[in-house]
């Protein structure tokens, strides 16, 4: 879907940031809306749905469970 958006579950990344999931969440609203920076009258939705796919990357990652492995976490 969208390149630059990487990976963040072991054993891709050994410790993921709360940057590194904001930095994920932003590009993937960037793709999904086609806006990189939305118009002032749409600024409130794009953040409200950054943070909202921020906040739900992070519950994902808290829950996967790496086989062989400890579980993943965001840093969160």
């Amino acid at each position: 879907m969208c390149r630059s958006i990487k990976t963040l579950r072991e054993p891709y990344v050994a410790e993921v940031t709360p940057a590194d999931v904001d930095a994920a969440a932003l590009q993937y609203v960037r793709k999904i809306s086609g806006f990189r920076k939305p118009a002032a009258h749409n600024a409130a939705a794009f953040d409200a749905a950054v943070a909202a796919v921020a906040a739900a990357t992070a519950a994902l990652l808290e829950q996967l469970e790496v086989r062989g492995g400890r579980a993943a976490g965001a840093g969160r």
